[in-house]
């Protein structure tokens, strides 16, 4: 039975030798070097999406963008909304402001030019809008962004805010409207449930038993993300990075399309600017 509140479904466009986990054994001109599996997993989701009749925001990486341009247009002709994601997949706290405006405004034309469509919402890397990175807020704004999915909402090594608010709002002092990763209570406490790691992590049980709380009880939509290279068991192995990154990355990756096809079954769906250009 499919619950009726529509929730936010976003897609991180990037290849496994990209993500954070990695980044200190993988630097990023050694990506070249790699077998890129990112166009044939992007592809399986996009038949999924296609199976369910479901629409999301897919937000890109602009390198990845430079090369796969067909695979981005396909993606915007299917319905989906193309979101910018950076163009180098670099944290924004470790960025000086000029580097990431630069970044980010070479991502936001990238994908601009290939898609054709405005790019108005934008997700840093690893969420890493945190309060040591608020600056950045600026320069979204700045550069033409009208919404932002970077904050999470909890206590994090890599990432997070934890007093932020848990569902959409205005930030204060800006024309921005932010969408957080998802959390739900338990016993008072936030509990991350938006997906990814935390997707494959939990049993399916309690993942659909905690988004479903999200819409029946606060009767709030949830935003909900995976990555392309989650749906690939069979990805090359990157033995040289420290065992809690290949746990992260790695865990029950064969059953992250099973879930999601359930999930999917489950909860209604829409991109991001579906509400808030509603």
């Amino acid at each position: 039975m499919t619950l009726s509140i529509p929730n936010y479904l976003t897609i991180d466009v990037e290849d496994y030798f990209q993500v954070a986990a990695f980044e200190r054994v993988i630097r990023e001109d050694a990506w070249p070097q790699f077998e890129s599996r990112v166009e044939a997993n992007t592809h399986r989701v996009l038949e999924l999406l296609a199976d369910h009749q479901v629409r999301g925001t897919f937000f890109v990486v602009g390198w990845t963008a430079e090369r796969y341009p067909a695979l981005i247009r396909h993606i915007a002709d299917q319905g989906h909304e193309i979101a910018c994601h950076s163009y180098r997949h670099q944290k924004v706290y470790t960025l000086t402001p000029e580097a990431f405006r630069q970044d980010t405004q070479r991502a936001k034309t990238v994908l601009e030019d290939i898609s054709g469509k405005p790019v108005v919402g934008y997700r840093a890397p690893t969420y890493s809008i945190t309060a040591r990175s608020l600056w950045a807020l600026d320069i979204l704004e700045e550069l033409g962004f009208q919404w932002d999915s970077s904050i999470f909402p909890i206590i994090h090594d890599n990432y997070g805010i934890p007093d932020a608010p848990r569902f959409e709002y205005p930030l204060p002092g800006h024309n921005l409207m932010e969408y957080p990763i998802s959390t739900a209570l338990f016993f008072g406490r936030k509990i991350p449930v938006a997906g990814g790691g935390y997707f494959r992590i939990f049993p399916y049980w309690f993942s659909r038993m905690a988004l479903g709380r999200i819409n029946s009880q606060e009767k709030k939509p949830f935003i909900f993300y995976l990555h392309p290279w989650e749906f690939d068991p069979q990805q090359p192995r990157i033995a040289r990075a420290g065992w809690k990154s290949r746990f992260r990355h790695y865990l029950n990756l064969d059953k992250t399309e099973g879930r999601f096809e359930r999930l999917l079954s489950t909860f209604r769906f829409r991109p991001i600017s579906a509400h808030y250009c509603a």
